[in-house]
């Protein structure tokens, strides 16, 4: 049998995103839903691998797809070490780390280890694509103001990384050869300057930069400190009020723009306020970020779901489009991305990294 598909395995805490490509064409998708109480029985998120994998073989089976026609297996990355962005083969140090956590427990841990297990019993190579332990960052971006903190590369890596390549290909050219400011729109926003492919610096998409539907960004240290010691709060409830329940959803009760923008459309003037202002701290970022590239930007690129919303982009390129041509990708797709990163491998187009040689494994 021709060996011409590829399985992409997309882990989340509650379900596991899967499907087969046909090259460019997605065959099938899934969406498989765990049974919470299944996995309350697990102590650890790594002790689900076997109950997951089955599953999907199971799914596998029952839609007609033979594992006897893989060509590859990519799996959403975990939280490795820093490292650099590109397509990895799934290695022995790489397992090593996604089972320990490394840097902490997360569903998409699993992505490498199933998919490692599934391409060795077909003889093809397993891979994970831009996870979200990507690092690329200066050494002048690291530096906080703080020497007990050190900023930290956290940012919307694989879409960040796939739109960049779409825009490339628009262009007929390569990431290489670009100098792009990429702005994610989501339930959090990363800003990224990507010089020559590389993304170097970013808010970090918790703790920094432009509130978003449901994060603060950054906000006034001193009453932070205040709010934090005032004997109000208690460290999780304070953790909620910062990531989840922060941004549009503490001003408006919803982390839905499509809700806020009808609010807005019926005279609604605190909606109105808040969207323009969440749009306007986007705008500065992509300006702060601008200088990072020392002003030589090719593009400005607004994506990810939030990017829908044509009031939002409107008001942002308004804004910002003196700095370079404004390029809107609205939406996201991490089965394409994660596909597309494979195929870019066993294409030819960009050779697979190894991990042990991309990061010290020796800490």
């Amino acid at each position: 049998m021709n060996k011409e598909l590829v399985l992409v395995i997309n882990p989340g805490s509650t379900s596991t995103k899967i499907a087969v490509y046909k090259g460019l064409t997605k065959c099938a998708q899934e969406n498989l839903d765990h049974d919470t109480n299944k996995l309350d029985q697990f102590e650890k998120i790594t002790d689900q691998y076997d109950y997951r994998k089955e599953m999907i073989i199971e799914w596998m089976v029952n839609n007609n797809f033979e594992l006897s026609a893989l060509k590859a297996v990519v799996g959403r990355g975990g939280l490795l070490r820093p490292m650099p962005s590109g397509a990895y083969k799934v290695t022995d140090a790489m397992l090593k780390d996604l089972k320990i956590g490394i840097q902490g427990e997360h569903a998409s841990n699993l992505g490498g280890m199933i998919a490692y297990a599934i391409a060795e019993s077909e003889g093809v190579d397993a891979f994970i694509v831009d996870p979200v332990a990507v690092d690329e960052f200066e050494p002048l971006a690291r530096v906080s103001g703080m020497p007990e903190i050190k900023r930290k590369s956290l940012l919307h890596a694989l879409n960040i990384r796939a739109i960049a390549h779409s825009v490339a290909k628009d262009k007929a050219t390569t990431i290489e050869d670009l100098n792009l400011i990429v702005a994610h729109l989501g339930g959090g926003i990363s800003i990224v300057p990507m010089k020559k492919g590389k993304m170097i610096d970013a808010n970090n998409a918790n703790e920094m930069g432009p509130f978003s539907p449901e994060r603060v960004g950054g906000l006034p240290v001193g009453d932070v400190a205040k709010m934090c010691f005032s004997g109000d709060y208690n460290a999780n409830d304070f953790k909620k009020k910062l990531r989840g329940k922060g941004g549009m959803t503490a001003y408006l009760g919803t982390n839905d723009a499509r809700d806020v923008l009808k609010k807005i459309e019926a005279g609604d003037a605190q909606a109105k306020l808040v969207f323009e202002a969440m749009a306007y701290q986007i705008a500065k970022e992509i300006g702060a970020m601008a200088t990072v590239l020392e002003g030589k930007v090719d593009a400005v690129v607004l994506t990810g779901g939030v990017a829908y919303a044509k009031y939002l982009t409107d008001y942002i390129t308004e804004r910002v489009s003196f700095i370079a041509p404004v390029i809107i990708k609205a939406g996201e797709d991490e089965m394409e991305a994660l596909n597309l990163g494979v195929l870019r491998v066993l294409n030819g187009d960009e050779n697979a990294k190894i991990y042990e040689n991309e990061v010290n494994i020796n800490d």
